[in-house]
């Protein structure tokens, strides 16, 4: 293990703190500094994510086309692209039927968008989570082959979908699946099935989420009509002016932002700060969002916003957002979003509450390895966030499911080395499950209530040890120690070129040592904020979301007036315009020994 940093070894929420960098790293890190002239901190991020002094500079400026690979590497990718340029050359009806979460929003905007400019006018259904539930459903494909349609295109859902492509193949409706989600060895009908998580393809690039494969599909598209003249006299679609919503999409789905993924995040920011897209700036401004476009905007403020649509609205408003070129519409839509949003989070919640107090006796009583809480009467569009929350609360695995009479729907979300996707296929084949699919850290699961306590069992017994090992080793990681008054935005933004930062591609973490709580106090719902004085004189605001009843939020308010150590990642609030204050977004706090009283 790595050393300890400030001797913590068991902080407010219970973690010791650990260098990130071993000694050999260390070593990388100072030869960065002295190689690149980078301030110790950066060399150090740099280091931390495995870079060199030889690497560094194309690390902080990646290059689409050093990263990118042909997607013929994909399986299936040939075949999918012959058969959508046939239906762009033809001029044939073309439905897309998408997920109605921010990924399969985007995904589908992605395709949509490039086929209304090649001259074709796609039918577009995005299920209702409610009434059609995820992916196609025989009734949505027979009524879209009944409109006309002679090719389906699924983004973001579909690599399950037996009964519903069987349909769209009685109804002679061809179907390429562009997917994301993990699929077994049997695959459902169709022309194509572009998805790198299928078990037969090496391409290595399962870490995409769907808007990314769709992107890579419109790379070898646009490759093969440029090839046989179709663009010729016509104006092509600008295809890495789409990057913003491939990088939307990329945060929002939570995907390791690392290699290609880290591409497609930087360059899309780029492309979102031309405002370029009228709907990604209006939510951007109902949401509030001041300053440059960074990650934690597209994860926290206008993901949400998409997301409620899918969750408790229309499930097509997202898609709609994205799709339109009318500032007014775009202002009429986020408006609708924006209020969803805020209805979502009174739901949530009410259920959060309730699955709480649930949880708290079968995971602390029982010692259960994960966290599965069902209750009838909650709405089937938040049991994600529910689970969510529960994760962060139980630090395990959680399952939320909203019970309906005799079944239950629900959602799952895990921790690093938990692969909730490939139990919830376990469950599936072994007849626990009447349905489920996802990935590594989400999953979707329907089964029937008779069968709820035998899921939880299977559950814990599958995940107890992954669950105890990643407990055990449970760390805060430290990039390094510095006081307030070295916080500055120069600092700050130097620090952001190492970025984006996210799933796979964490903040950089600093330590505060000996800071004084001069102030705290709660805001908002549940949320923390503090004042930390070092011992120069030198102050910075310090704030926690969702932690004020927790042991972190508990413990801080109980310091007031006294040292601590305090670690958490740097931004600079640009919130009401101006150059902004740095800020530290608090995650861990220790009290520091020794002290009177």
């Amino acid at each position: 293990m790595n050393p300890l940093v400030l001797d913590v070894a068991r902080s407010m929420t219970g973690r010791a703190w650990r260098a990130r960098l071993d000694e050999a790293g260390a070593r990388r890190a100072m030869a960065i500094a002295q190689s690149h002239g980078m301030p110790d901190l950066l060399s150090r991020v740099l280091a931390s994510r495995g870079r060199d002094a030889s690497d560094c500079s194309a690390f902080l400026d990646p290059s689409l086309r050093a990263l990118m690979p042909d997607p013929d590497v994909l399986v299936d990718m040939p075949a999918a692209v012959d058969r959508l340029a046939r239906a762009v050359r033809a001029g044939e009806r073309v439905a897309v039927l998408g997920d109605y979460d921010v990924d399969g929003a985007a995904a589908a905007a992605l395709i949509v968008g490039y086929l209304r400019a090649a001259g074709l006018d796609p039918a577009i259904h995005i299920p209702d989570r409610l009434v059609d539930g995820y992916g196609p459903s025989v009734p949505a494909v027979a009524a879209l082959a009944q409109g006309g349609a002679t090719l389906l295109v699924t983004v973001d859902c579909g690599s399950t979908s037996f009964a519903p492509l069987d349909e769209a193949g009685r109804r002679g409706l061809d179907t390429v699946i562009i997917d994301h989600h993990q699929v077994g060895a049997e695959l459902p009908r169709a022309v194509a099935l572009v998805n790198a998580n299928r078990q037969d393809d090496l391409s290595g690039l399962g870490h995409l989420c769907a808007a990314g494969a769709v992107f890579m599909v419109l790379v070898a598209l646009h490759r093969a009509l440029k090839a046989d003249g179709f663009w010729d006299g016509r104006d092509a679609p600008d295809l890495l002016a789409s990057l913003d919503l491939v990088a939307l999409a990329t945060v929002a789905d939570v995907v390791p932002l690392t290699g290609l993924n880290r591409a497609f995040v930087q360059k899309g920011l780029a492309v979102m700060a031309r405002r370029g897209r009228p709907g990604l700036a209006a939510l951007f401004d109902v949401a509030g969002a001041d300053g440059a476009p960074t990650p934690f905007h597209l994860g926290y403020l206008v993901g949400p916003r998409i997301n409620a649509g899918g969750r408790i609205g229309d499930s097509a408003l997202g898609t709609r957002l994205l799709l339109t070129p009318d500032p007014v519409e775009a202002a009429r839509i986020a408006a609708d979003l924006d209020r969803l949003n805020r209805e979502r989070r009174v739901i949530e919640l009410a259920a959060v509450e309730e699955a709480e107090a649930e949880a708290m006796a079968t995971v602390e009583a029982e010692g259960r390895a994960v966290v599965v809480a069902a209750a009838e009467g909650w709405h089937p569009g938040i049991v994600g966030l529910v689970a969510a929350r529960l994760r962060e609360r139980f630090e395990r695995p959680a399952f939320a499911i909203a019970l309906a009479g005799d079944t239950g729907t629900g959602s799952g979300r895990s921790i690093p080395g938990a692969d909730v996707g490939a139990a919830v296929r376990l469950a599936v084949e072994r007849g626990l499950l009447l349905k489920g699919g996802g990935h590594g850290m989400a999953a979707g699961v329907t089964l029937r209530a008779a069968g709820l306590g035998a899921f939880r069992d299977f559950l814990h017994d599958h995940f107890s040890e992954a669950v105890e090992r990643a407990r055990g080793e449970a760390a805060l990681a430290v990039d390094a120690t510095m006081g307030a008054g070295a916080a500055t935005p120069e600092l700050i933004g130097g620090l952001d070129t190492a970025g984006p930062f996210g799933a796979g591609a964490p903040e950089p973490v600093v330590a505060l040592p000996g800071h004084r709580v001069v102030d705290c106090g709660t805001m908002g719902e549940g949320h923390l904020r503090a004042t930390l004085a070092g011992r120069d004189g030198s102050r910075i605001r310090a704030v926690a979301f969702r932690c004020a009843e927790g042991p972190l939020g508990q413990g801080i308010l109980a310091a007031r007036g006294r040292l601590v150590h305090a670690a958490g990642t740097l931004t600079v609030n640009r919130w009401g315009g101006g150059q902004g204050r740095p800020e530290l977004r608090l995650l861990d706090a220790a009290l520091v020994p020794d002290q009177p009283g």
